[in-house]
């Protein structure tokens, strides 16, 4: 059995990969033991994909996976960007930060966003695969959805009429960064 480590600690992210790669009978995926994090220094999600996967594959034997994704909003210029994830300490606050800056003045109407996600893998430092996609959308007027994680209940898709949040896993995982971003993935683990 081969393994994939995947080198996050956010809960949703593991299972959104565990659950796309769950038919590949040859892979066992795992979280990352616990371990110093790395400072994603990177100015873009491709380089803190990369920071991350050869960084944590120094540090253990199996095939390491990292995933740096986030948020990038036209009317913040690009905010919160690679700073995604710390925008704010806690998802609600980052949702809630994101929201009460686009009815700021001067904001006008445009919500358009832009999920980014890109991924890469690496054994023994040496960088093997990357792959980055996006998802072009808008920044809905109120949280909404119950499956997810992040900013997916304010993600509105659409050509699919819903946020990211009130789509199943097989839903969003056919039209997300990351979902497409996966199946590459699949791609790639199924040839090494």
């Amino acid at each position: 059995m081969k393994r994939l480590v995947v080198a996050s600690t956010n809960a949703g992210k593991i299972r959104e990969v565990s659950l796309a790669l769950s038919d590949l009978p040859d892979w066992n995926v795992e979280s990352l033991p616990e371990l110093p994090d790395i400072e994603e220094s990177g100015t873009t999600f491709l380089e803190n994909a990369r920071l991350k996967a050869t960084h944590y594959s120094q540090l253990i034997p199996e095939l390491v996976l990292a995933d740096d994704s986030g948020l990038s909003v036209h009317a913040l210029d690009g905010r919160p960007g690679v700073h995604s994830a710390r925008y704010a300490s806690t998802t609600e606050e980052r949702n809630r930060r994101l929201l009460e800056e686009l009815a700021g003045p001067g904001r006008g109407a445009d919500r358009s966003a832009t999920f980014n996600c890109a991924l890469a893998v690496a054994a023994k430092g040496a960088l093997l695969w990357t792959v980055e996609t996006t998802l072009s959308g808008s920044i809905a007027g109120d949280p909404a959805g119950e499956f997810g994680f992040g900013y997916d209940p304010i993600f509105f898709v659409p050509d699919h009429g819903k946020t990211l949040a009130q789509m199943t896993f097989a839903e969003k995982n056919q039209v997300s960064a990351r979902g497409r971003a996966l199946r590459e993935l699949r791609s790639f683990l199924i040839s090494a």
